[in-house]
């Protein structure tokens, strides 16, 4: 494992996961949305990275040196700290000033439940997948909300439909 990341999840997690908790993974999500992120580099300015999340009405942009490595996550709150402490004078700032460099990732196999605790204890809401030690996609929390919202409605239809049969 690289200095600055660190894989999340799994630790503590010792029950054994039902054959759907199981399909229920970044990947499937991945598969879904699929592993387009949106990109700067640590030398860009501080005011270039605002209106790429203007622009592309996001709240994150991972940080690499246009290898795919990730080196960093730059979100909205990374930014308005910055613009706390040293005012508009921020934006002629480099990303890698204002970055968090110590970044939480997942990959593939995470389970949208692991995901959803890491993102929980961790207080943020956009989680790099790395596959193969590069940037393979990235999850938001609206993401997972999104598919528990499904996995629960699919449970209930199911639910329904046993009870319609007994």
């Amino acid at each position: 494992m690289d200095a600055g990341r660190e894989e999340a999840g799994g630790e503590g997690v010792r029950r054994r996961f039902t054959k759907e908790e199981a399909t229920m993974t970044v990947k499937a999500i991945l598969e879904l949305k699929g592993h387009d992120v949106v990109t700067i580099g640590p030398n860009e300015r501080l005011a270039d990275a605002v209106r790429v999340l203007a622009e592309r009405r996001i709240g994150a942009l991972v940080v690499t040196n246009g290898d795919r490595k990730i080196v960093g996550i730059l979100s909205e709150r990374d930014i308005v700290r910055t613009l706390a402490k040293d005012g508009a004078a921020a934006l002629d700032h480099t990303v890698r000033e204002a970055m968090t460099a110590k970044v939480k990732i997942c990959n593939e196999h995470h389970t949208v439940n692991e995901v959803m605790e890491i993102m929980t204890l961790g207080r943020f809401r956009h989680l790099p997948v790395e596959r193969d030690g590069m940037l393979d996609g990235i999850i938001s929390i609206g993401d997972v909300v999104k598919r528990r919202i499904e996995d629960v409605e699919k449970e209930a239809d199911e639910i329904r439909a046993y009870i319609a049969t007994a």
